[in-house]
C-alpha cells in the first residue's frame, strides 16, 4: 500500500511539475516569467534542466542553516533575473536520486547548468556579491 501511495504522489508531483513548467513557458512568450525559484526533484530534474537556457539548482535541506542564509540571496537573484536564468530548489533530502548523480556531498551547493550540461558547481553559503558574478558569466 505504502509503494502504491508513493507513486501516486509522485505522479501527482511530476504532473504539477509540467504544469508549472508549461505555465512559465506560456508566461515567458506573454512576456510574463516567473520570479520565484521552482521545487525541482529527482523525476522533474532532467526535464527542467534539458528545457531551459541557463538553470541554477539550489541544492538544500531544511535543517541547514547556510542554506537557510542563502535562500533571500537565490529568490533576489531569481527575481532579478527572471526571463534569463531558471532557478529550482532540490531538497537533497527528499530526493537522492539527484543528490547522488552530482554528488552533493556539501550543502548549499548550486549546480549550474547550460544547455543542459553542467557547467560550474558553487558549494556553500556565499554572499550575492560574489556569487552574481559566477552565475551571470553564464549569460
Amino acid at each position: 500500500m505504502k509503494k502504491q501511495e508513493d507513486k501516486e504522489l509522485e505522479r501527482i508531483r511530476l504532473t504539477k511539475m509540467q504544469e508549472m513548467i508549461k505555465k512559465s513557458e506560456a508566461s515567458e512568450k506573454k512576456g510574463k516569467v516567473s520570479s520565484k525559484p521552482i521545487e525541482v526533484t529527482d523525476s522533474t530534474f532532467e526535464q527542467l534542466v534539458a528545457g531551459h537556457p541557463l538553470v541554477v539548482v539550489d541544492c538544500w535541506a531544511a535543517w541547514c542553516g547556510p542554506c537557510r542564509m542563502v535562500a533571500p540571496v537565490i529568490d533576489g537573484l531569481a527575481r532579478d533575473y527572471a526571463g534569463k536564468v531558471l532557478f529550482g530548489k532540490l531538497n537533497v533530502d527528499e530526493n537522492r536520486k539527484v543528490s547522488v548523480q552530482y554528488e552533493i556531498m556539501s550543502i548549499p551547493t548550486l549546480l549550474v547548468f547550460k544547455n543542459g550540461k553542467l557547467v560550474d558547481r558553487i558549494i556553500g553559503a556565499t554572499p550575492r556579491q560574489t556569487l552574481e558574478p559566477k552565475i551571470t558569466r553564464h549569460l
